[in-house]
């Protein structure tokens, strides 16, 4: 189910039909039964009507509701106009400062078309952060492709697994993780630390794999990293040479760690037998595997179309609703760039992954059915209790919520992103409001990230490889 109108579109097809006809707003707003001031913001797209007023317009104005809801603009010159109008809402080109531009009829449509063919040429001939967006789309369209599920990483987990000893059910050991790493050759040391933004050092002279001494092998992040970085080798990755490669090996590696510390053969009947009773919970295979909310929920979603037969979606995003990553394959409409990624983009205000943020419980996991422009989706979210307090969402069409735990909650909510209302101000508080808020935002960490050459994270060599020096004095 797809949004019934553009509201912009519409208003630029309502404001051609009215002139065509010679008539001024106020002539129709007699007509409809409406103020002119309330159709100046119908014919501007900030207002959505009812379906009854745009029949009553259509009579007014002598054509069908067809006509006005036709998907195409009257004219070039109003296709322009929209697409400026998106064009100067886009965050990308909010970050150049630049004045608005309202596309009087003083405005050559030559001007129009200038500005709209060079942020056009701005979104696809970009700088590497462009080809990294680009990157993420193709990788993100891949994985959704394959429903979530790596094989090829699923049967090199399994081999991993069996050589390491694993008995086939519950939480990975330390022995386990220690005998694993071994079967590849290597061995684990701990050291006092390692440089900032550094989780693992693989030593391929020595073969050995040093991690931080606060990072004991049992916690849930030390097995994760040294799974990710064995994951490495195991998978016979070879240096990445284009930044498409690097963020497929990076999927993989995550794969890899999940696979092993959430086989295959031992998640699959747990969560059948979890099906069969209509109890299916991220939080169980959780506790039961000892691994992380978030490894839980992206583990379940790799698994549940290919195994029980349900498509899902997995969200981790910030406080403000920003995606951090996301994969879906049910359909739910994820915000994306002009790539089809996710990540960067904010969600509406009115879904589960930021109602949590607002329940009495935040840190419980907060249940909802959430009506969007396409169907209905039911959800899981957790809150977790690390510094960002970042959210965690699970979830599936409404009609399989049928099949898990927390089915039964009462929050609803209905969104109309991306195209509603819902995440805007309202006329009147716009009106109220405009020009008399400012706001501080903390924007340091975004500038810097836009001002990197790479956007591949920045090593130290020196620092690391004075620490392998320190760890193995030269001869």
């Amino acid at each position: 189910m797809t949004p019934l109108f553009d509201p912009l579109v519409l208003g630029q097809r309502i404001r051609h039909h009215r002139r065509r006809r010679g008539l001024t707003l106020d002539d129709l707003g007699e007509k409809v039964g409406r103020p002119a001031p309330y159709l100046s913001l119908v014919e501007n797209g900030r207002r959505e009507p009812k379906l009854s007023l745009v029949s009553d317009i259509a009579n007014a104005l002598d054509v069908t509701v067809a006509d006005l809801l036709d998907p195409a603009p009257p004219s070039q010159r109003a296709a322009l106009e929209v697409e400026l109008r998106r064009i100067q809402e886009d965050p990308r080109f909010r970050r150049l400062s630049l004045p608005h531009l309202k596309p009087s009829a003083r405005v050559p449509d030559a001007a129009l078309a200038q500005i709209v063919g060079l942020f056009r040429a701005l979104v696809e001939d970009g700088d590497e952060t462009t080809e990294l967006r680009r990157a993420h789309g193709r990788v993100t369209r891949r994985l959704a492709e394959s429903d979530g599920r790596l094989p090829e990483v699923e049967r090199v987990a399994a081999a991993a697994l069996q050589r390491a000893g694993y008995s086939g059910a519950g939480p990975l050991t330390a022995r386990n993780l220690i005998d694993l790493v071994a079967g590849y050759g290597y061995r684990i040391d701990a050291v006092e630390a390692l440089p900032p933004g550094v989780r693992s050092v693989l030593d391929r002279r020595r073969r050995v794999l040093l991690i931080p001494q606060r990072n004991e092998l049992r916690t849930r992040q030390a097995r994760k990293a040294v799974l990710q970085t064995i994951g490495s080798i195991a998978l016979e990755h070879s240096e990445a040479a284009d930044v498409e490669t690097w963020l497929t090996q990076r999927v993989e590696t995550a794969y890899f760690a999940a696979a092993v510390l959430v086989p295959e053969r031992a998640a699959v009947p747990f969560l059948l037998a979890a099906r069969g009773d209509r109890d299916l919970s991220v939080e169980d295979l959780k506790e039961r595997f000892y691994v992380s909310y978030e490894m839980a929920a992206q583990r379940f979603c790799n698994l549940a179309t290919h195994h029980l037969g349900l498509r899902t979606h997995v969200i981790r995003s910030d406080p403000a609703g920003m995606v951090i990553k996301a994969y879906a394959n049910d359909g739910i409409p994820l915000p994306t760039d002009p790539f089809g990624s996710a990540e960067g983009q904010f969600l509406c205000r009115r879904w589960g992954a930021r109602a949590a943020y607002r329940s009495e419980d935040r840190f419980s996991l907060h249940h909802q059915y959430t009506e969007t422009p396409v169907g209905a989706f039911w959800c899981a979210t957790h809150i977790q209790a690390d510094p960002d307090a970042h959210a965690v969402t699970v979830g599936v069409p409404a009609d399989d919520a049928r099949l898990f735990r927390g089915r039964e909650t009462a929050h609803r909510q209905r969104s109309s992103c991306p195209e509603g209302a819902c995440c805007r101000p309202s006329t009147s508080q716009h009106a109220r409001w405009d020009g008399q808020v400012s706001v501080g935002s903390r924007a340091q960490d975004r500038i810097v990230g836009l001002l990197a050459s790479d956007p591949r994270p920045r090593v130290d060599w020196v620092e690391i490889l004075d620490l392998l020096d320190d760890h193995d004095p030269p001869s």
